[in-house]
């Protein structure tokens, strides 16, 4: 690959405790990489480059891009975009869970196009579909992962070592294939979402984290911040991974699990400081998160014998 993108992969370096890659040539012109961040941001600093091409897929953690008209995408997992090496020159990521894991596969056009795959030759892919159609004047496309792609991208990981270079060549063109006959429709895109709308969202999830013990409804949070309830709905998905109910739960069931091993409150009075009316209710949403009883959590991890149960 040319000088810049070994210069690239140099400042990937720098970051040596934050970052780590894993870089598997596939063929002329396309090189897999497999990355794990454990920070906060990356800064990307690189001379712009038309020519090559990089697909991005999310495998855990998130990233957030933030685009030249100030709006944001994120890429959670499943989620993948693709982008010319102009698109993301001198530009700065962001992973809100301080982590990061996914592959990045680079593709060198010029290279590629004068000594294609043998499967590929002649499929216009180098030529019209990557350029063309999913990056025309170098602007990014960023897409939602769906059974499919998973599927496709899941079988670079985990394969035995003696066959995981066979693997990543096939799936590599397996992708390529995929997108070329793909309908890249606005149903398939990411939504860009503006700062503003975003800072909405993450006042809304502080709200809800610092009133577990209330039951706030969609529609209530639609009328107080002035957001569509559908619109409200997907851009917390995008923000945090996952919906509004299952993203609260997830906390409710957390806090209740601290207040089992560190207070001696008991289930009953922890089950209403963390939104449930009914104990038995509480009991059911517990278990099915922890596979556990409250009781039998508490036995197992609580500091001290408790006065209270």
């Amino acid at each position: 690959m040319n000088e810049e993108l070994i210069r690239l992969k140099r400042n990937v370096e720098k970051f040596q405790q934050k970052v780590t890659s894993t870089t598997v040539p596939l063929y002329p012109g396309i090189e897999l990489c497999y990355l794990t961040f454990s920070t906060d941001f990356f800064s990307v600093e690189h001379e712009a480059m038309s020519h090559i091409i990089q697909i991005n897929y999310c495998k855990a953690g998130q990233i957030m891009w933030e685009m030249k008209s100030g709006n944001r995408i994120y890429l959670n997992p499943g989620d993948f975009s693709l982008h010319t090496m102009k698109a993301c020159t001198d530009s700065r990521l962001t992973f809100p869970q301080n982590m990061y894991q996914g592959l990045a596969i680079y593709i060198d056009l010029r290279e590629v196009s004068d000594n294609p795959p043998e499967l590929l030759k002649d499929s216009g892919i180098f030529e019209t579909v990557l350029p063309e159609k999913f990056c025309p004047n170098d602007k990014p496309a960023f897409l939602t992962g769906n059974e499919q792609t998973e599927s496709i991208f899941s079988a670079f990981y985990d394969q035995p070592e003696m066959l995981a270079l066979p693997y990543q060549k096939i799936k590599v063109l397996e992708l390529l294939l995929y997108l070329a006959k793909m309908d890249f429709t606005p149903q398939n895109r990411l939504t860009e979402y503006q700062f503003e709308l975003i800072e909405s969202i993450r006042d809304i999830h502080d709200q809800l984290l610092q009133h577990m013990e209330q039951r706030i409804t969609i529609e209530e949070l639609s009328r107080q911040y002035l957001i569509n309830p559908t619109t409200l709905k997907s851009a917390f998905k995008s923000v945090y991974g996952t919906s509004i109910a299952a993203h609260i739960k997830k906390h409710r069931m957390e806090q209740a699990a601290k207040m089992l091993s560190e207070t001696d409150k008991n289930i009953s009075e922890i089950a209403q400081a963390v939104g449930y009316d009914s104990q038995s209710k509480f009991t059911v949403a517990f278990k099915s998160f922890f596979q556990v009883l409250p009781k039998d959590y508490r036995k197992r991890y609580f500091k001290h014998t408790p006065e209270r149960v």
